[in-house]
């Protein structure tokens, strides 16, 4: 279940961000607390976006930056940052980005779970749409809990 990995102590909800860079460390902020990543893999992730792109925003209002194991995962972690105002990653249709689920995988295993149990959410229409607008704790949690 996605509400084991996305527990209220790894969902922050804040009004706005000044660039996508800080988008990035805000929403790896409590896996690099809870020792899941190190600083090198948020710098691999924005080292990344600055020599290929924002590969990582999947859809319009949706990212989620990921980086290789070797590159500074410690533990299989995910996070939810949601920005009410959005952000522009450069992504052109798909920005503002409302929503930014921060992955971190040990082996590419775990990573194919975690990305399936993702996938099942994203492939709805009518959740991701509610994710994209559920700027409150208590609605994140109700569309985690289904998945």
């Amino acid at each position: 279940m996605l509400s084991n990995w996305l527990t209220p102590e790894r969902i922050k909800i804040i009004d706005r961000v000044a660039s996508w860079e800080e988008a990035i460390r805000l929403s790896a902020e409590s896996l690099l607390q809870q020792g899941a990543i190190s600083e090198e893999y948020i710098a691999a992730i924005i080292r990344s976006h600055h020599e290929t792109g924002p590969y990582y925003v999947l859809a319009p209002g949706l990212a989620m930056p990921h980086a290789r194991p070797e590159q500074g995962a410690y533990k299989t972690a995910l996070s939810l940052l949601y920005i009410r105002q959005g952000v522009s990653f450069d992504a052109d249709e798909n920005d503002p980005v409302y929503v930014i689920i921060f992955l971190c995988a040990l082996s590419g295993e775990e990573h194919l779970s975690l990305i399936s149990r993702l996938a099942e959410l994203f492939s709805d229409e009518n959740d991701l749409d509610a994710l994209l607008k559920a700027d409150s704790q208590q609605a994140i949690n109700r569309l985690i809990a289904k998945y």
